[in-house]
């Protein structure tokens, strides 16, 4: 298991250099504990699993002051675990479940039990700035409409792969918009360079 911390702690400290989330952002993370012990989705769910990849992702998200949705599994809907306090500030409403490793999956499970308080909400209203998905849960609805693949070094959590994503604005205008501060910068000056 403490093989599983230390990849974890690898991946997503790896991920925050490469993404720092803004303090306040909203984490999504879903996984298989069946998959990162070499098994099927949901058939060998593993609290001490989930446990292990928690102590090494939690810290330091939350030291960064970044909340974190843990995703249920298909059982629950995808219903998520978060903080009493990320419902509020994300207007996010609470629903009546309780995860456990057969429904809800043991990553949804520990985390319900080691958050100070906890609520279980249906969705995310697709409100997430980023996250991790491990084993192929599909955490892709909970995220903001422009996803962009994040390709880490830490391609596994055990045997199970990983895959994370961060987003994006979405760009919009036509023809004449412009995407990037230089190019603001470029246009603004051809502008004052024009003849009048």
């Amino acid at each position: 298991m403490e093989g599983l911390k230390r990849q974890a702690e690898a991946a997503i400290l790896e991920y925050l250099e490469l993404f720092p989330m803004p303090r306040g952002s909203l984490f999504v993370l879903g996984g298989s504990t069946s998959e990162v012990l070499g098994e099927r989705v949901g058939t060998h769910p593993s609290l001490e699993a989930a446990e292990a990849i928690l102590e090494g992702l939690l810290p330091p998200l939350r030291e960064r002051g970044i909340w974190v949705a843990v995703q249920g599994c298909e059982h629950l809907n995808r219903a998520l675990v978060v903080e009493r306090e990320v419902a509020k500030a994300y207007g996010l409403e609470e629903v009546t479940v309780f995860p456990h490793p057969k429904a809800g999956g043991s990553l949804a499970t520990a985390a319900f039990l080691g958050y100070e308080d906890p609520v279980m909400v249906e969705s995310l209203k697709a409100q997430a700035l980023g996250g991790m998905d491990i084993g192929g849960v599909l955490i892709g609805m909970h995220l903001r409409p422009v996803a962009v693949p994040l390709r880490l070094s830490v391609r596994r959590i055990g045997e199970a792969v990983l895959i994370a994503a961060k987003t994006r604005p979405k760009l919009v205008g036509g023809a004449r918009a412009v995407y990037t501060r230089e190019e603001m910068l470029k246009k603004l000056e051809e502008y004052r360079q024009r003849p009048l």
